[in-house]
């Protein structure tokens, strides 16, 4: 992938029509960074020209798209990636988003103000929660940002067990966070992070695998979901 590199502040609104999805979530562990690897991945399979930007200051997302860069090289999908905090990333936005169908972003954890101007780009908000009350608790902050915003915001539940004792309180806390929940959602797969190991997503690693099966129906359905800012 291409790589672009750079430090500053997230200001301003995309002007030009773009797809922009913002993964976005104050939690940290949730999973946020490999699911947005693995959406980026998902849609450039799917035939959209996608751009990765990563303004996490902890660059995880843009780290392994090097890794990806260096160990499937030109026999993956090709992706545009930026790892760019800071104001000069909205303009990089804008710029990515003149040569490309759809742009992910992913924004950082425990950082109110870098987290706000991400959602403020998007046309849909990503959020990935895990099935407890203690994560669904922790979710509101963002949840409250993406409507102070007036930005969709679409919850995505991970790591979702094949049994859940507290599947009513779950549904119970859900209800009352007010976010539409996708239908899609993402079981607790080791596959998933195994295949970030060397680079690919589960997709390329294991294509018939039920993991692959649930991005892909996850990364439909957003897809279908997200507006188009002008």
């Amino acid at each position: 992938p291409r790589q672009y590199a750079g430090r500053d502040n997230c200001e301003g609104r995309i002007s030009m029509a773009a797809r922009i999805i913002t993964v976005a979530q104050q939690k940290g562990g949730a999973g946020k960074t490999t699911l947005a690897a693995h959406l980026a991945i998902a849609w450039q399979m799917a035939g959209e020209t996608v751009a990765v930007v990563d303004i996490d200051p902890q660059g995880s997302l843009g780290q392994w798209f090097g890794l990806r860069d260096r160990s499937v090289g030109e026999a993956g999908p090709a992706l545009t990636v930026a790892s760019i905090t800071g104001w000069r990333a909205g303009n990089e936005i804008e710029r990515l988003a003149r040569d490309h169908s759809l742009i992910v972003i992913d924004s950082p954890p425990h950082a109110e103000t870098e987290a706000k101007m991400a959602i403020r780009l998007a046309g849909l908000v990503v959020t990935p929660v895990q099935p407890s009350p203690l994560d669904l608790w922790a979710t509101r902050p963002t949840v409250d940002i993406a409507r102070a915003e007036r930005v969709p915001i679409m919850l995505v539940l991970n790591r979702v067990p094949s049994r859940n004792p507290l599947k009513e309180e779950v549904e119970r806390i859900l209800a009352d966070l007010g976010a539409p929940v996708a239908r899609a959602r993402l079981g607790n797969r080791s596959a998933l992070s195994a295949s970030m190991i060397d680079g690919r997503s589960v997709m390329e690693a294991a294509p018939e695998s039920l993991a692959a099966r649930e991005v892909a129906r996850l990364a439909r359905e957003l897809r279908a979901a997200v507006v188009v800012k002008r």
